[in-house]
């Protein structure tokens, strides 16, 4: 018999640096999970991907125990370390960030492929290549679309 679902919790955890401090441990302790169960689980299940912030769906049961699923970091992260820079441009119309390349969009859109709403890679690039664009950032070498 399944368990009953007792509700969700989204969150957004740098990857084997999950500690009890906020947000983890006031989101976890109001519906009553075992904190440090989830730091030691998560950061075990993070470790390859150490410093990359990751969005985590955690799933509280009615007897207090949880699962957690890890989603690929967000587009913004992942072309924030292409361009190597620390943030987007406050005036992305008329601040230039940095520069990525199509291939490099390419290769996000793979690595965020289940994530996206496109039924191809191509359109899946063409998504990342928004996200760049609204954080000011350049793309090189996109093809024209006919």
């Amino acid at each position: 018999m399944a368990k009953k679902i007792d509700g969700y919790i989204k969150l957004q955890v740098r990857a084997g640096q999950a500690n009890p401090a906020p947000p983890i441990g006031p989101a976890l302790g109001q519906h009553g999970v075992n904190i440090m169960d989830f730091c030691k689980q998560f950061n075990a299940a993070t470790q390859d991907r150490m410093g990359l912030i990751l969005p985590v769906v955690i799933t509280v049961y009615a007897d207090k125990t949880f699962s957690f699923i890890v989603k690929s970091p967000p587009a913004a992260e992942l072309l924030k370390t292409a361009a190597r820079i620390k943030s987007g441009s406050a005036d992305p119309l008329r601040e230039h960030a940095g520069t990525v390349t199509w291939q490099q969009c390419l290769n996000i859109a793979e690595q965020k492929m289940e994530d996206l709403n496109a039924f191809d890679l191509s359109q899946g690039a063409a998504m990342i290549a928004g996200t760049a664009r609204s954080m000011g950032i350049k793309v090189k070498g996109r093809p024209k679309v006919a």
